[in-house]
């Protein structure tokens, strides 16, 4: 069973880790070695990681002992970053991860959930209700990246 935990500093070399692994072996199916090179780059500087870590807050998911995935929810309803390890996924990270996330904005009172979702990820965001606000070209590195403005209300309707 997955367990979701609270971010933690030392946690930051794994989700590194996670993070480029991922970008370099799951979103390479929906963009260029050249984009996926420029997102992920092979020299980061792990203070710039940390500190972006410890900006956002990010819950980790781990199962058996492992780090499989990662994401977060910023007080607007922002998932900044939201990525499952490239060798657990279809294992039930990212819907344990998305539940959390729906519980959190509940618990928060948060009406709006949105993200800047890749190619790659658009179709489980969909799954969890989300949808498309406006497709984007990101310049990041030299190189442009497609991606998607989605988000999913979360209001309840009374009747």
């Amino acid at each position: 069973m997955t367990q979701i935990r609270l971010y933690q500093p030392k946690y930051a070399k794994a989700l590194w880790y996670l993070f480029f692994s991922t970008v370099r072996m799951i979103n390479i199916k929906d963009y260029s070695l050249a984009q996926v090179t420029a997102w992920a780059p092979e020299s980061f500087d792990m203070t710039v990681w940390e500190n972006k870590m410890a900006s956002i807050q990010p819950f980790v998911a781990e199962l058996e002992g492992v780090i499989v995935g990662y994401a977060d929810l910023q007080p607007d309803g922002l998932i900044d970053h939201f990525f499952c390890h490239h060798a657990y996924q279809g294992r039930g990270v990212g819907r344990a991860l998305m539940n959390y996330i729906f519980s959190l904005a509940d618990e928060r009172k948060i009406p709006r959930l949105y993200s800047h979702v890749s190619i790659t990820a658009k179709p489980f965001f969909e799954r969890f209700g989300f949808s498309v606000e406006s497709k984007q070209a990101v310049e990041l590195r030299g190189q442009v990246l497609t991606n998607y403005q989605m988000e999913r209300s979360l209001r309840k309707t009374l009747f």
